[in-house]
């Protein structure tokens, strides 16, 4: 037996025991990173999606994939030179890329989903209770008119495989298909570049757009926007705009989940006699009723002032903390006020406390 050349979990960069999916999203990740058509006349980057392409035949085939983590000695790369080993359908490999690229092998022009952008945002808490539309400047990439996002002024065909877009190895049951590493799998070349955007298919332009902001949106979280990042490539789908928010502190509120908390300060003799007294909520400025008897500490609720939830529409609730403030400078002719109203207390209230 050859002895092992090749760890294809760390071509892939996976982990052993990884998933099927987690194999295939590997895979996605560097054919796109590796692709001939986009790395023209790079011959590490062809190599890589040579060597990426080997390494998910066999971990992407359960029955080789077996075998390779069975045989430690084996060299599975030996078969992917034609003559012996399996037999490889490549129809597995047209699907995967169709979904990288939007369409198989065969296709003329392979298509390639834009990168997000990302940006941050900072916001008021009532903005972010409300929710807002704002106007924003990004620097994004967009379809080339000139070449409609092609890249080329013209193509022609891949002479290494005859437009076909797969190269085939290997004789009877032993045969073998592979991509085509000269072209991507897509059986044509560019010949002549596209003078506006010099290959790319796309030229970045800086443009003022408007976002939306949805109610309830809650610090740290990101807002996903669709369709405003990057144009694709060869008409593939735009990215999307990644809005990180930071929503400022307020003076008074503070939110916690869909609720809303605020500290109100009053007089003794409003919380001693009871009143009426206007505090502030999310929505504005509210009446709210002390009862005689109300104690530094005690909490009241105001429901359904609070923070609307994005997906069952139901308000929280409005937690107010009574703060009970005593005047710093009590002229001596209070004193004896005072202390009638001390006088009024059956038992210390710090009973329990002094042992």
């Amino acid at each position: 037996m050859a002895t092992q050349i090749k760890d294809y979990y760390k071509i892939l960069g996976v982990e052993k025991n990884a998933s099927e999916d987690e194999i295939k999203k590997a895979f996605r990740r560097l054919a796109r990173k590796y692709h001939p058509d986009l790395n023209p006349g790079d011959k590490t980057a062809e190599e890589k999606f040579k060597e990426i392409n080997e390494a998910y035949a066999v971990l992407s085939d359960p029955k080789k994939r077996a075998e390779y983590d069975r045989g430690e000695t084996i060299d599975f790369s030996e078969f992917f030179k034609g003559g012996k080993g399996f037999s490889f359908d490549f129809g597995d490999f047209g699907n995967i890329f169709g979904d990288i690229f939007g369409g198989g092998f065969s296709t003329n022009q392979y298509q390639m989903q834009g990168e997000d952008l990302r940006m941050s945002m900072e916001l008021d808490l009532v903005d972010a209770f409300k929710g807002v539309t704002k106007e924003i400047t990004i620097n994004r990439a967009k379809q080339c008119q000139t070449c409609g996002g092609k890249g080329a002024k013209s193509y022609e065909t891949c002479q290494m495989c005859g437009g076909k877009g797969t190269i085939s190895s290997g004789k009877g049951f032993f045969r073998s298909m592979q991509p085509c590493s000269n072209c991507g799998g897509s059986g044509k070349r560019i010949k002549e570049s596209c003078n506006t955007c010099r290959g790319d298919g796309r030229i970045y332009q800086t443009e003022t757009v408007k976002v939306k902001i949805p109610q309830g949106v809650k610090d740290g979280s990101t807002v996903r926007l669709r369709g405003l990042g990057n144009a694709g490539i060869g008409g593939g789908q735009s990215g999307d705009l990644l809005i990180d928010v930071t929503v400022r502190p307020h003076p008074y509120l503070k939110r916690i989940d869909d609720d809303v908390y605020v500290q109100v300060p009053v007089t003794f003799g409003e919380a001693a006699l009871g009143t009426k007294i206007e505090v502030p909520t999310i929505d504005g400025m509210a009446m709210m009723k002390i009862p005689a008897g109300t104690q530094g500490g005690q909490k009241f609720k105001l429901a359904g002032k609070g923070f609307i939830d994005p997906k069952t529409k139901k308000r929280g609730d409005q937690y107010v903390e009574i703060k009970i403030v005593v005047p710093k400078d009590i002229p001596e002719s209070a004193h004896k006020a005072i202390q009638e109203i001390e006088s009024l207390y059956r038992e210390n209230p710090r009973k329990g406390w002094v042992k």
